[in-house]
């Protein structure tokens, strides 16, 4: 039996997809489940009738690879990925290539990579996006980990990754666990760009009055503009799904928003290196209170929305959120870029920007007309220090801020919620305040704690203290920055 160029452990709807797509593109895979039913109801029913060859134990599967062995893990995060590999090892030889699939903490990617590298097994921790639909037809895939495995896993990879203009979206993102850092961005920027859409959908429909029609239509139209997107196209699309009663589809789901985790794990990381990733954490929190459903609708009950002050907001309305639609997206993709630009100086990678781009249009959540002007930029300047210094997103700010205040205020004056919106647009502000009120923050600091300041008139690096009371001392705290 001529053997198989890749294997596969994990037989959910991902795992599926993805060797239906490769054997699609000429590979020949060989699959093994924990469950091993799973194995044959898989062989003889979406696999029937192709060169998938099912192997019931993990040494059928590896006997059945050819050399140097690589193997693909599609199973859930955290403990079972480092079980798998334990019942592998004694199975492999120095040079075979295990691929972790899935959604992995970038740190267990490091630590994972480190200890097979020094056991001879070359590592790769791969992001992939695009959902099921994505896996099957072309997914967005950001691996990292030992380069040396890439050249092994390059030819499979693109050639079952999403093409735009014929270029793959799949390039080596760098070491260790650098694949799995830029997929946990993207799934940051996903929570924000459900966010931002969410937030528009309800100041769209219960604040201007807007119909489920309207919004279905206005949704398709906002796609074949700067909005462009797969979930404005996914979201214009749920608009016309009825039930079988007939009424709208979308007024029969729950509005408590589940969560997997990796947005939260975005969140930490910008905490821990201290960038202001406002708006990706706010809709994360958005998702934790939109739980709260019970809770919530006590606090209806109790604190009903007063009278708003407008007249008929329409007509200035759906053109305002529009632009704010648009300007908190830029902002979203610039504090996720600025995230990985300092994790990149703080962990020694070599993230290619313009790449990450590249991957990103196509296959995945967040693909987006827009993803190309985030290419164009890291051109036009590699060492491009924040997005919005570029003057394609700075024009595009300029242009929508009036309408994204406008959109803010009418969502404080009609009490509709707007945390991303407005989060982006703080972040905005507060990022081009030349002086700010944080002044005053260090002399309470230094007042309460001793822990100094600098002086505007002094070069920076040099610390101070002051005896605001007069019986402190000149005692001061250690300088550190958090």
């Amino acid at each position: 039996m001529i053997p198989a160029d890749i294997g596969l452990i994990g037989l959910a709807v991902m795992g599926q997809n993805l060797v239906l797509n490769m054997n699609d593109h000429g590979f020949k895979v060989a699959v093994y489940n924990r469950t091993t039913a799973k194995i044959d109801e898989f062989l003889q029913g979406p696999a029937h009738e192709t060169n998938i060859i099912g192997a019931h134990s993990l040494a059928q599967l590896v006997a059945a690879l050819k050399t140097p062995r690589l193997i693909i893990l599609m199973v859930k995060a955290g403990n079972a990925v480092d079980e798998m590999i334990k019942n592998l090892l004694p199975h492999l030889q120095p040079g075979d290539v295990i691929i972790d699939g899935g959604n992995s903490h970038y740190t267990d990617t490091n630590r994972r990579t480190d200890m097979l590298t020094s056991q001879g097994i070359l590592y790769v921790g791969t992001g992939i996006s695009g959902g099921e639909e994505g896996a099957r037809m072309g997914p967005s895939i950001m691996p990292g980990g030992n380069p040396q495995a890439w050249p092994l896993v390059k030819p499979i990879f693109q050639a079952i990754a999403a093409k735009v203009n014929d270029e793959p979206c799949c390039q080596w993102v760098g070491n260790q666990g650098a694949g799995h850092y830029v997929k946990m961005v993207h799934n940051g920027i996903e929570y924000g760009d459900m966010q931002l859409i969410a937030e528009a959908y309800q100041l769209l429909r219960e604040g201007l009055g807007l119909t489920v029609a309207e919004l279905q239509q206005l949704f398709a139209d906002w796609n074949r503009g700067v909005l462009e997107s797969y979930l404005i196209e996914i979201t214009s699309h749920i608009f016309t799904l009825k039930d079988t009663e007939g009424s709208p589809l979308l007024d029969k789901i729950l509005d408590s928003a589940g969560q997997k985790g990796t947005g939260k794990w975005t969140g930490i990381e910008a905490l821990n290196l201290g960038i202001p990733l406002t708006l990706i954490t706010e809709a994360v929190f958005a998702r934790s209170l939109s739980a709260l459903k019970t809770e919530r609708q006590t606090m209806a009950n109790l604190f009903p929305k007063a009278e708003s002050t407008f007249q008929d907001p329409r007509p200035v309305g759906v053109a305002a959120i529009h632009e704010a639609l648009y300007a908190a997206k830029i902002i979203s993709y610039a504090q996720g870029y600025l995230l990985m630009q300092t994790a990149a100086k703080e962990y020694g990678w070599h993230l290619n920007y313009g790449d990450i781009a590249l991957m990103w249009r196509g296959g995945c959540i967040i693909r987006s007309k827009f993803l190309d002007n985030i290419k164009q930029a890291f051109t036009n300047q590699p060492t491009l220090e924040n997005l919005l210094l570029d003057n394609f997103f700075a024009t595009a700010l300029k242009y929508s801020e009036a309408g994204w205040r406008k959109a803010v205020i009418l969502g404080i004056e009609l009490g509709i919620p707007t945390p991303a919106l407005s989060s982006a647009l703080a972040f905005y502000d507060g990022y081009r305040q030349e002086s700010s009120s944080a002044n005053l923050i260090q002399a309470q600091r230094d007042y309460f704690g001793a822990h100094t300041y600098e002086r505007t008139d002094r070069p920076r690096g040099e610390f101070f203290h002051t005896d605001w009371t007069g019986h402190g001392g000149k005692v001061a705290s250690t300088v550190y920055q958090v």
